[in-house]
């Protein structure tokens, strides 16, 4: 295994210091029990989806549908702890990520991009309030990229000359064969045993019951419209700057940063720096967002 120079270790020891308490929870074997739920309720949801009529299916769905709500709601949660569950497992095994070349991380970080972006898709798919809003605001910012910007647009949303039919396609085919392309390398070396792992599927399956996923329709006389949690620092931003600079240029750079930050880096550390106040900064505006 390649050993780095003292200085460049401590990252790695600050980093994974905070796991230590949990160092026996599987968070990868986590992430894809909840990948592997999040397809299959995502199958039984599809079926009962009509992207002409988004609103109306969605509310159907939870409304008509024998256990309807119960499988949008295990969709949609599933998802969302895919998301944090990958996250944290890629911080739980950072150091172990020396061996890989340059290229094998930049498709393992690829993937987290893409995991966003079908939650958003997702989003938008819903047809309520705000998915709609978020689609359009999604347009809106990608059409302020100067020469490609109209192009990208026709490419992945197109919403308000096509509805969700892009978007839908992209949500249920393309996005997810990018993911599995891109994390094929490193699902190869997982392997996971149902078994292990029924205490967190049935919290999933119980959470799922309880807990409904979010389905808001018109309301008249509303000023302020909260999007995604996990882009409430973004939508924040764009209160104070144009599209192009809260949309592309501040999330392009975080993400030139993110992806710099293999291991063996000579700039590690203030890449990681950058990174840590970017993730600071971001929370404050999201509380900011979420208090609105």
């Amino acid at each position: 295994m390649l050993l780095l120079p003292e200085p460049l270790q401590r990252p790695f020891s600050l980093i994974s210091r905070h796991f230590s308490a949990v160092k026996d929870i599987k968070w990868g074997a986590w992430a894809l029990t909840a990948f592997y739920l999040s397809l299959l309720s995502g199958i039984v949801v599809g079926l009962q989806y009509d992207y002409l009529h988004p609103s109306y299916a969605t509310a159907a769905l939870d409304l008509l549908a024998p256990y309807g709500r119960f499988f949008r709601s295990l969709h949609f949660f599933t998802s969302q702890f895919f998301f944090l569950f990958s996250c944290i497992h890629l911080l739980a095994v950072y150091q172990k990520t020396m061996k890989y070349s340059i290229a094998e991380w930049l498709q393992l970080l690829g993937t987290l991009p893409l995991i966003l972006l079908l939650l958003f898709t997702g989003y938008i798919l819903r047809g309520d309030n705000t998915g709609s809003s978020a689609g359009l605001i999604a347009e809106h910012i990608i059409q302020a990229i100067p020469v490609v910007g109209h192009a990208l647009n026709n490419l992945l949303f197109d919403i308000s000359a096509d509805g969700l039919r892009k978007v839908y396609i992209h949500h249920v085919i393309a996005l997810d064969l990018l993911l599995l392309i891109f994390a094929w390398n490193h699902l190869r070396i997982y392997r996971i045993k149902i078994r292990d792992h029924l205490p967190i599927i049935g919290l999933m399956l119980i959470f799922s019951v309880f807990v409904s996923a979010p389905f808001e329709p018109d309301r008249l006389g509303i000023s302020y419209i909260s999007g995604p949690w996990f882009f409430l620092g973004l939508q924040e931003l764009l209160r104070y700057m144009p599209p192009l600079a809260a949309g592309v240029v501040i999330p392009g750079i975080f993400l030139l940063a993110l992806f710099s930050a293999y291991p063996t880096n000579k700039y590690l550390r203030s890449i990681l720096i950058v990174l840590g106040a970017s993730l600071i900064f971001y929370t404050v505006l999201s509380a900011i967002a979420w208090m609105r």
